[in-house]
């Protein structure tokens, strides 16, 4: 197998939503905000060459599938669909990719499914020839959204995805389309049935943690996001996360970190989680 970390749009979005009950002067010496006090976010996805055979995109970030107006409300700084872009540099085109796994609905993992927003022009899927490899738990809350959390979901995204034909509901730990070479486990304190994604790469192999651990500051355990449904059943989940990952070797990739895509998990004397071996960004390295 080969890896590479792919950026798709980047955000700005607020500190303070993003650090949840962290006091400004404690989360800005870790990520420096703006004069709007919003932090920089990517949206980084992974590519898999050869699991299995496939080519296999894990998250799609956020896209450029928003008119003007909600791309400038929701802190979407480029125009262009910029992972399409990055895919093209590492060599590859959306007819290549054969699955596409996607953490949860939000709009920033998987806004990134849909072409580039045209004046006039409906949504339309991408990746023609990839199945789409989504949680069941996760699919019945973007069916049925609560109010906190509505505005967090595409609308015209279910439809689209379950008319490709192409779409997989997974529920337990194994998909179809990826089999043993992918391992899955949940999360539901961001949003129910958040799905994480586990590849079966060499030295321990790595772990996709999505919303639980959206980058190096949210590895210690009390730091959550306002965004998140449950934060204190968060910790725990993250709690039992990192230990397993710790025990195990597996690596974390992070799709917000505008700094750092892969990492080895770290425990100090007083038992805090951190990160060492951290990695900006992979291109083609072999796993």
């Amino acid at each position: 197998m080969k890896l590479w970390s792919l950026l798709g749009n980047s955000q700005k979005l607020d500190g303070g939503a993003m650090f949840g009950n962290v006091p400004r002067a404690m989360w800005e010496k870790w990520i420096t905000p703006d004069a709007d006090n919003r932090i920089p976010l990517a949206c980084r996805a992974l590519l898999v060459e050869d699991l299995d055979g496939k080519t296999v995109l894990f998250e799609t970030g956020i896209g450029a599938f928003f008119e003007p107006k909600l791309r400038e409300r929701y802190g979407v700084v480029e125009e262009r669909h910029v992972l399409l872009d990055s895919l093209a540099a590492a060599g590859f085109s959306p007819e290549d990719i054969d699955a596409v796994v996607i953490s949860h609905l939000h709009f920033d993992h998987a806004g990134g499914l849909l072409a580039a927003w045209q004046e006039g022009q409906p949504p339309r899927l991408l990746f023609p020839n990839a199945t789409y490899v989504v949680g069941e738990e996760c699919w019945q809350r973007a069916l049925a959204p609560h109010a906190r959390d509505r505005a967090s979901f595409i609308p015209e995204l279910q439809p689209l995805l379950e008319a490709s034909g192409r779409l997989e509901r997974v529920q337990g730990t194994h998909s179809n389309a990826l089999g043993d070479k992918v391992r899955f486990s949940y999360s539901s304190g961001h949003t129910p049935g958040l799905m994480l994604a586990e590849i079966a790469a060499g030295d321990g192999g790595i772990v996709f943690c999505a919303d639980l651990i959206p980058g190096r500051p949210w590895v210690h355990l009390p730091i959550t996001m306002g965004y998140d449904r449950y934060p204190e059943l968060l910790i725990d989940e993250k709690r039992v996360f990192l230990e397993d990952k710790l025990a195990r070797n597996v690596r974390l990739f992070f799709t917000h970190d505008s700094g750092c895509a892969l990492a080895r998990v770290t425990r100090d004397a007083k038992g805090r989680f951190g990160t060492a071996d951290e990695q900006a960004e992979l291109l083609g390295v072999a796993a």
